[in-house]
């Protein structure tokens, strides 16, 4: 009997291992003190790590000027757009409130938090599902800005 190396098992595990860490990579993560959402609501992702290696400490920047996203009411009430998945687009949303909040500033600090996961994205090759990530919009629930659960946020998404 000729026995023969299992090079295309042997690819093939290889290649489902590449998958599953680019998903578990461009997932976000669900741990941030930025803000306390609605039981209903998913946790927003704490600004990746990523950028903070490559461009100081942006994530803590953001979560520094979000702040408690403290609210009247859910017109004061926004999402930010965070982080670079490897395929283009944010990793996630945070919510954040014009009462306590510089929006522009916030804008910058994110924009360039994505540049900087970006470039490490490209330069570790990471991969990822090439999934978009919707904004699910904010409301203000307990005096807090808070993620809206997921297929709430519809075109009214700020």
């Amino acid at each position: 009997m000729k026995k023969t190396a299992p090079s295309s098992f042997l690819r093939l595990c290889i290649a489902a291992a590449l998958i599953a860490a680019g998903t578990a990579c461009s997932e976000p993560s669900n741990t941030s003190a930025a803000a306390v959402p609605a039981p209903a609501a998913p946790a927003p992702p704490a600004p990746l790590a990523a950028s903070d290696a490559a461009g100081g400490s942006l994530g803590a920047r953001i979560t520094a000027e979000i702040g408690d996203a403290a609210c009247d009411n859910a017109s004061q009430c926004r999402t930010l757009p965070v982080g670079s998945k490897a395929c283009g687009g944010p990793a996630g949303f945070l919510p954040w409130s014009v009462k306590r909040s510089n929006g522009d500033l916030l804008a910058r600090l994110a924009a360039e938090q994505a540049a900087a996961e970006k470039k490490v994205n490209e330069k570790s090759g990471m991969m990822s599902t090439c999934s978009v990530e919707q904004d699910p919009g904010a409301t203000c629930s307990a005096g807090k800005c808070v993620l809206q659960a997921r297929g709430l946020g519809g075109s009214e998404a700020r």
